[in-house]
């Protein structure tokens, strides 16, 4: 197993669960209700495995799942839930190797789980208006997976036009992602995934309306997400009584190209009156 080493991001987590995260640096103290940790103790040292701070408090060493870093590492913009980012992964179908396109980027949860599933080969643009989110969001990049990540950040309006051409999917997570329709006629290949976020069902309507007056988009569909996590105790078997169950729909649309199929059924429309008038 590979031990830990200076610069690594951890969490240690306390015996009721709650994660604490810092960067491991030799020669500094972890600091924790009065108690404290050296990390030139965990240097080395295998995840996995209960250590004691100073006054007896033990703390469980572990390298943090995305899942886990994502609900503790530093917000600009509200996030989106993990259980929301693996519907996203596999709705869109992200791919090792694919040209994604996300807007806005928010604090990066859903950049982070998108670079990791286009691989170094892939290419991600993220179109954010706002200084401060794409800041605090590449700092959280930054963090997890270091500065080589396949990333550009636009600092633009995504509905005023996009740079990009053949794009595979387009991931937005946006208030008003119908004004982007048009701009990405001319960006999403042709059979490119659209996919949206969105927490309102008049939102929905509205984009689908929209997908749908392009004549551009088929294969459309809304699904919720819901979660409903499960308390298991003993003889205690119920839901939990405090959880985020719905947090929003997820609209996925198939870009089509519909000018050569359409000539050719014409064709063979005018073909087939041709042959009934003859015969």
């Amino acid at each position: 197993m590979k031990p830990l080493c200076s610069g690594e991001l951890i969490h240690l987590v306390s015996e009721k669960g709650r994660h604490y995260a810092l960067t491991l640096k030799a020669g500094d103290r972890f600091q924790y209700s009065g108690e404290w940790l050296a990390h030139d103790d965990l240097i080395g040292q295998e995840e996995g495995r209960w250590i004691r701070l100073s006054g007896g408090t033990r703390l469980l060493v572990i390298r943090p799942t995305l899942s886990e870093y994502l609900m503790k590492m530093p917000r600009g913009a509200q996030i989106l839930y993990p259980k929301d980012i693996a519907l996203i992964l596999m709705k869109a179908d992200i791919f090792p190797g694919a040209r994604v396109l996300e807007a806005g980027i928010g604090s990066g949860a859903l950049t982070l789980a998108l670079l990791r599933a286009i691989g170094e080969k892939g290419q991600l643009f993220s179109y954010e208006l706002r200084e401060d989110f794409a800041a605090q969001a590449l700092k959280n990049i930054r963090r997890y997976l270091g500065d080589a990540a396949p990333l550009t950040i636009r600092r633009q309006d995504v509905s005023a036009g996009i740079v990009e051409r053949e794009l595979d999917r387009v991931v937005l997570d946006l208030p008003e992602p119908w004004r982007v329709v048009d701009p990405m006629l001319e960006a999403l290949r042709s059979g490119g995934i659209l996919l949206t976020f969105l927490p309102t069902v008049p939102q929905v309507e509205r984009l689908v309306a929209a997908l749908q007056g392009s004549g551009s988009f088929d294969f459309i569909e809304t699904t919720e997400c819901l979660e409903r996590p499960w308390q298991i105790e003993g003889r205690s078997v119920r839901p939990q009584l405090r959880m985020v169950a719905h947090s929003g729909f997820l609209t996925v649309a198939r870009r089509i190209s519909r000018t050569s199929e359409d000539g050719g059924i014409r064709i063979q429309e005018e073909e087939k009156r041709n042959e009934d008038q003859t015969a």
